[in-house]
């Protein structure tokens, strides 16, 4: 770097001091904070021969093509515009194995049920017990956990009938709490649970699919937006920096999320949570749904909060027989996430960990990443491929490669190194980056299994086989995008 630093001074500081000298021209202190500021970035754009960055890319708003990630977050759902892959699963106790293959996956999330009435069982009398092993096995594994506070209780709300949304069949349970006592009693238990666990920053989902049958007997917003608020002012006077979010809606539902938000619940949560499942439909059609919610989130958020960011807390695919093979689920795990952080999403939840059963017809049986026996799927290999490629590294933006079914993804960690994924949801083919990326020899590249590939290069071109599974590419030199 020295060397480099020679060849600044004796091509633009000295020449520039001497000219500025003949003219009598005295430097005040904003002149030298501007000569500061153009060295540095002169010194940026060159490199030792080690492999630093040879250039500093910074996107223009302008120019982020369907990349929402200018969102101002917070960071509070960790390191921003990065990967924050989460996993659902349905477990409390034991099931070590699991936890393992998740944490060996690279998923620092898992997002399971905090479920009321197996913790009060007498009226303000709470066991902790189960869910303290459980938080206890994910922070030994360094894994973060989701909460969803939910459901409701028989000793506060008398049993209905209603539609159970994944049977469809008609049953039993206690109404989701709609009168004033069960409200306080699970607001109590709620914001005491925060309390009992606060040291181990865990993410409070308030209730689960409240836009569906799962608020019981049937879908009621104003019910809905009661239990969130009082259930965030108690967690909120108990735990003021506690991190809540909600309303974990089946889709961008935007009529029944308007109606919620029109009650002032955004003065209280730190993230609009949603399940934007897609049927059989690409990833990429959830960039539009995003985009939608991020124009209502603006309209309720209150001034004196930054913008809010989304949270994608639940979604998956099934490999059913009426679902998306495994190795087109395979791919969609990968897109899923990286649609998501270009979106700006700091966190992403697929569901499911694993298989419930072993029906292969049964539609919900089937959304997992492994199989019920833990046999990996493919789905499993990508994203633990996916989870290593990205490790510490941050979003900068799309590259425009004048094609909109190309996904192109530049990434840069803080040692200097870039990274692009890159896949289409069009038919396979090749894609040539032309004249951007200087050194491309140096280049390397694993396809969306972690195997290693053979990258063509032309000069400073990148010749790429792009297909709908996402592979990664190491650039040791950067990129030009100008």
């Amino acid at each position: 770097m020295t060397g480099n630093f020679n060849y600044f001074y004796k091509v633009i500081i000295n020449p520039a001091l001497n000219r500025f000298i003949r003219k009598k021209l005295i430097l005040n202190f904003y002149c030298m904070r501007k000569l500061v500021f153009i060295a540095a970035i002169f010194i940026s754009c060159f490199a030792d021969r080690s492999g630093a960055v040879s250039i500093t890319i910074k996107p223009h708003p302008k120019k982020l093509a369907g990349n929402l990630a200018k969102v101002d977050q917070p960071g509070r759902f960790g390191p921003v515009n990065q990967i924050g892959a989460g996993i659902n699963i349905h477990f409390v106790t034991g099931h070590e194995n699991d936890l393992d293959m998740i944490a060996a996956a690279g998923f620092k999330f898992i997002r399971t049920d905090f479920v009321w009435r197996a913790m009060e069982r007498t009226k303000g009398v709470y066991d902790w017990t189960a869910y303290d092993e459980l938080v206890g096995n994910l922070n030994k594994r360094g894994i973060r956990a989701i909460g969803i506070l939910c459901y409701s209780s028989s000793l506060y709300e008398e049993a209905v009938n209603f539609t159970n949304p994944l049977t469809d069949k008609v049953q039993k349970s206690p109404a989701s709490p709609q009168h004033p006592e069960s409200i306080a009693g699970f607001a109590k238990w709620a914001a005491a649970m925060a309390e009992h666990f606060k040291g181990s920053n865990i993410v409070w989902e308030i209730w689960n699919e409240p836009n569906i049958s799962f608020w019981v007997p049937k879908p009621d917003a104003a019910q809905y937006s009661a239990l969130a608020l009082a259930t965030c002012k108690a967690i909120r006077a108990t735990v003021p920096d506690a991190a809540i979010i909600g309303p974990a809606t089946v889709r961008a539902s935007l009529p029944y999320i308007e109606a919620v938000m029109s009650s002032g619940i955004l003065e209280y949560l730190d993230a609009v949570s949603i399940h934007p499942y897609r049927k059989l439909a690409l990833p990429e059609t959830a960039i539009a749904d995003y985009q939608k919610l991020r124009a209502l989130i603006e309209k309720y958020t209150p001034s004196d909060k930054k913008q809010m960011p989304i949270i994608s807390s639940e979604w998956g695919y099934s490999t059913s027989t009426t679902g998306v093979p495994v190795d087109v689920q395979a791919a969609y795990i990968a897109r899923m996430q990286l649609i998501n952080v270009m979106s700006g999403i700091p966190i992403s939840v697929w569901y499911d960990w694993k298989n419930d059963g072993v029906d292969s017809a049964n539609n919900q049986s089937n959304y997992g990443t492994v199989m019920a026996d833990l046999a990996p799927k493919p789905a499993y290999i990508a994203v633990k491929t996916m989870n290593a490629e990205l490790n510490g590294f941050t979003f900068l933006q799309r590259i425009d490669v004048k094609n909109d079914n190309d996904y192109v993804l530049l990434f840069k960690n803080n040692k200097g190194k870039y990274k692009i994924s890159a896949w289409t949801i069009d038919v396979a083919h090749m894609l040539t980056i032309a004249n951007k990326i200087p050194g491309t020899a140096h280049a390397t590249a694993v396809d969306g299994n972690g195997n290693g590939l053979k990258l063509k290069t032309e000069k400073s071109s990148l010749i790429i086989d792009m297909n709908s599974l996402p592979q990664y590419i190491t650039l040791k030199r950067g990129i030009n995008l100008k």
